[in-house]
């Protein structure tokens, strides 16, 4: 009988290749300079929370009209858990600081822990806010800061302070050795070597670093009389120590603190080389001691 046909049956015929589709290949577009996340500037490409934080220098900052009715707010905005409002309590802290430092005294601690705490944030416009603080805190009180009642209140601030010098943000770095520079010239150089001296063996050799440089600022104010309290013996070997140090910044501030001392204690007399060379031979090892003679001589 006849097959019946089938409408369904595959075609006999090969059927034709599709072709092949031509690749175009398309320029990425450049990031522009908004795109680019640079840690040392704010990004322009949209308005961060950051963006609403001012950072007033110390001259630009003025009094507070009637401080004495400003200054629970100013309490209550250090407790704040808003980090604005810490800011913007930090920057009042400051103007009390500088133009009603008695009234800040009974508050001094607690404005201290939370400037540390604030430098810890991870936000870099509260930490700047918080470093540009302890600058106007330490003209406002000096030498006060160290007889804290938490003792490591100060051991604290200045921990943070070399820390954040230590850092990569250009902007919070510079703003940091600023601030240990204002910490050297308003503090006695005395008290304050004996708490930097803690950092010339620290494990992080930046900090130890930025800690030769607050060092040499610090010896460099001191007289030989200075020099004799803390101990001469003692700041040579300091020295030494840090002239074998990694980093190129704490030896030459190590090579600074060399000068001082030599200058100081050689100023009576006659043979001034000869006597630093018998200082230096009597009371270090003798690698240690042709370092410190060849500091002086090759000046």
């Amino acid at each position: 009988m006849a097959l019946r046909p089938i409408d369904n049956a595959l075609p006999t015929t090969t059927p034709e290749r599709p072709k092949k589709q031509v690749k175009i290949s398309v320029p990425i577009q450049k990031q522009t300079d908004f795109a680019v996340n640079d840690e040392n500037k704010a990004p322009v490409a949209a308005p961060s929370a950051d963006a609403t934080v001012d950072y007033v220098s110390s001259e630009n900052l003025e009094a507070i009209p009637d401080p004495e009715s400003k200054f629970q707010s100013l309490i209550e905005g250090l407790d704040s858990k808003d980090w604005t409002k810490v800011c913007e309590s930090l920057n009042n802290a400051r103007r009390f600081a500088l133009y009603h430092s008695s009234l800040l005294v009974p508050i001094l601690e607690k404005v201290v822990v939370v400037v540390v705490k604030s430098m810890k944030n991870p936000r870099s416009a509260l930490c700047k806010t918080a470093i540009m603080a302890s600058s106007d805190i330490f003209k406002a009180f000096g030498d006060k800061l160290l007889d804290l009642t938490n003792s490591d209140a100060f051991v604290n601030l200045l921990l943070q302070l070399l820390l954040k010098a230590s850092q990569d943000k250009k902007f919070v770095c510079e703003e940091a050795d600023r601030t240990l520079k204002v910490m050297v010239d308003s503090i006695t150089p005395l008290p304050l070597l004996h708490k930097l001296k803690a950092y010339v063996s620290h494990t992080n050799m930046r900090i130890r670093a930025k800690a030769a440089i607050s060092i040499s600022n610090c010896v460099s104010k001191m007289g030989l009389d200075g020099m004799k309290e803390f101990g001469m013996v003692s700041l040579v070997q300091m020295a030494a120590e840090l002239l074998n140090d990694r980093l190129p910044e704490a030896r030459e501030a190590a090579r600074s603190v060399v000068i001082s001392i030599y200058n100081a204690f050689t100023e009576d007399e006659d043979q001034k080389q000869e006597a630093w060379q018998s200082f230096c031979q009597y009371n270090l090892p003798p690698i240690d001691a042709q370092s410190m003679i060849k500091i002086i001589t090759s000046r």
